[in-house]
């Protein structure tokens, strides 16, 4: 069997700010990972993951799908639409949302993965080009794989996503009898660790692929640039102190040692006026209010 390339390795990088993540996850448990931090139907597909077809893993412990014909993806630009899922079952968005409720709990730090809107940033990139894995090489070969080769699954992230919530959901009626989005926050922290782990007793689907999918999106969600749908209120940027579209910096490149405390400025505030710009174009940020300044 051939090797592929990395496929993926650039998806989401275009939209993810460049930020200081070395306090990530500063708290490496569930329900404490937080600051700076830190599943789905196609409509009219009759019904979840039809056509997926399960292969028994390789030595290498990973199984595969026969993979099914790629959907048209929405082309309406995301961020353009009432703040509504557009792909998301209800059942759905609730599972995300209290995934995504624990991944990154809101604290005493500021507001959490639900409050930034990271379920709704994820929503809307399922609605596109990288929900139907449009940049993806998604030919195969598939089956065993190294962990250095990145993502290697046959399935888009929206059928990833699709199985995984069925599954997760599956096992939490079969065990608690309740779904996820039920149950309480010390049981859902103990899904999550058996997903991360790989102990969920779920033997038809790749789950620890679709948590790390699934924790990766909602870190994007945090900090990606508001226009996405995510990190309302700009609360990842303003909790790594980022400032967001880039200034001209010449005055102050000079300033060594002095923190740059400015109110961040998003794309939205420059395409739609919000933002002061300079003769050149760029936004004049602003210094960050006293109250809230880091000493």
């Amino acid at each position: 069997m051939g090797i592929r390339l990395y496929r993926g390795f650039e998806h989401n990088l275009y939209r993810i700010v460049r930020c200081p993540l070395a306090a990530f996850g500063r708290r490496q448990q569930y329900g404490k990972w937080r600051k700076p931090a830190r599943f789905f139907q196609d409509r009219g597909s009759g019904g979840p993951c039809r056509g997926l077809t399960w292969q028994s893993p390789g030595p290498c412990g990973r199984g595969g799908f026969a993979a099914p014909p790629l959907a048209q993806a929405p082309t309406k630009a995301l961020a353009q639409t009432p703040q509504a899922y557009t792909y998301f079952t209800p059942a759905e968005a609730a599972f995300v949302e209290a995934a995504v409720a624990r991944l990154i709990p809101s604290d005493e730090l500021g507001p959490g993965g639900l409050e930034a809107g990271c379920a709704y940033f994820i929503d809307q990139q399922l609605s596109g080009t990288y929900g139907n894995a449009g940049r993806w090489y998604m030919q195969g070969p598939f089956g065993e794989s190294a962990p250095e080769q990145g993502y290697q699954l046959p399935l888009t992230p929206r059928q990833l996503y699709r199985l995984g919530i069925e599954k997760v959901n599956a096992y939490c009626q079969a065990q608690y009898s309740k779904s996820f989005d039920q149950l309480a926050p010390q049981q859902q922290d103990a899904v999550l660790a058996a997903m991360e782990g790989g102990k969920l007793p779920v033997s038809d689907a790749p789950i620890t692929d679709f948590f790390n999918l699934l924790l990766s999106n909602a870190i994007e969600g945090f900090f990606a640039d508001p226009i996405y749908g995510g990190n309302r209120d700009k609360v990842g940027w303003k909790l790594v102190g980022f400032p967001g579209v880039a200034a001209a910096y010449v005055g102050v490149v000079g300033d060594y040692g002095k923190p740059y405390q400015v109110e961040p400025v998003g794309i939205a505030d420059v395409m739609q006026g919000r933002a002061q710009l300079d003769e050149h174009g760029h936004p004049i940020h602003l210094p960050l209010a006293k109250n809230r300044q880091r000493h």
